[in-house]
């Protein structure tokens, strides 16, 4: 069968790192086009273009991956999915909740699939952990997701501006994992959310959720203020006593102490493997539930200002 010819929208951090590398190592793939309104390109790609339009009307691109902010993503993704392309979507997916529902209509009515991407659920100890905790009532979940926002996110000003998520942004990254391996939903119960003063999007957040049985500890905490080592931490207890510790971003699991997955992440890999499956059925894969959790902490949470922030 011969590769999917895809193209990518939006030549930043994440799709020279993670994107472009794994698309070269994946024989299910060959990179067609890239499109930076920078004006970079690739070695690997056969056209380059500055305005994205001019990606799209390739007829040989069956999809894209979409790697921009995400303010303006539904605009992109919608102009895909009319061109005939099917869409990748990096996280988070949208702006809002209502533009991501448009697009799963649009991929539906256009035959087309759409795939939100959420990376770190990716991970081998994801999965083990979801298998152990399956059929467990949860006494007690903490999330620690602190980070250098300095030294992840340099220079990237849209980040701070409204729409751009803030903390949020790597702080997803747990939630996906939470909304993955927990054996009932979440919600929030309460956020306290802490905004820069010149700032339009949170440093910092801490969540409180509860669960449909309606007891235990179950708490989240966002720092884009860390330095030195940075904590990518979830832990949780059952009712029964089973002790699980996710680490390193998902990549390490413990239970009850007990080390059980160890391993370098390959998660972009594990996305194009699955963007492969699904393209090759022509289905669409929308998993919407660590985007309701932050579009509901934003919806209920506290505003409370903090220092100003600077690079």
């Amino acid at each position: 069968m011969a590769a999917h010819q895809i193209g990518i929208i939006g030549l930043g951090k994440i799709a020279q790192d993670q994107h472009l590398p794994v698309i070269k190592a994946n024989p299910n793939f060959e990179l067609l086009a890239v499109s930076s309104q920078r004006g970079l390109s690739h070695e690997d790609a056969k056209h380059t273009f500055q305005d994205y339009h001019d990606l799209l009307k390739l007829p040989e691109v069956e999809a894209v991956a979409i790697c921009t902010p995400p303010q303006v993503r539904y605009v992109i993704a919608r102009e895909a999915l009319l061109a005939g392309k099917s869409v990748l979507l990096e996280k988070p997916p949208a702006a809002t909740l209502s533009e991501l529902e448009d697009l799963r209509h649009l991929a539906d009515k256009m035959g087309k699939t759409v795939f939100t991407t959420w990376h770190s659920q990716y991970n081998k100890a994801v999965d083990e952990a979801k298998k152990a905790l399956a059929g467990w009532s949860i006494k007690r979940l903490q999330v620690t997701w602190k980070e250098d926002v300095r030294h992840w996110h340099p220079g990237q000003q849209w980040i701070w501006e409204a729409g751009g998520f803030g903390v949020f942004d790597p702080g997803i990254n747990a939630l996906s994992i939470v909304t993955r391996i927990m054996p009932e939903p979440v919600f929030i119960k309460n956020a306290s959310l802490e905004f820069p003063a010149n700032r339009d999007a949170p440093i910092a957040a801490n969540l409180t959720f509860s669960a449909s049985h309606g007891t235990g500890d179950l708490q989240a905490v966002f720092d884009w203020r860390q330095t030195g080592p940075q904590s990518w931490d979830i832990e949780v207890e059952t009712e029964a006593g089973l002790t699980l510790k996710l680490s390193h971003g998902g990549s390490c699991l413990e239970i009850g102490g007990r080390l059980v997955v160890q391993e370098k992440p390959a998660e972009y890999e594990g996305i194009y493997r699955r963007f492969d499956a699904l393209l090759t059925i022509g289905r669409s894969e929308i998993d919407d539930a660590p985007f309701r959790l932050v579009a509901d902490a934003f919806m209920i949470g506290k505003r409370v200002q903090v220092d100003a922030f600077e690079e």
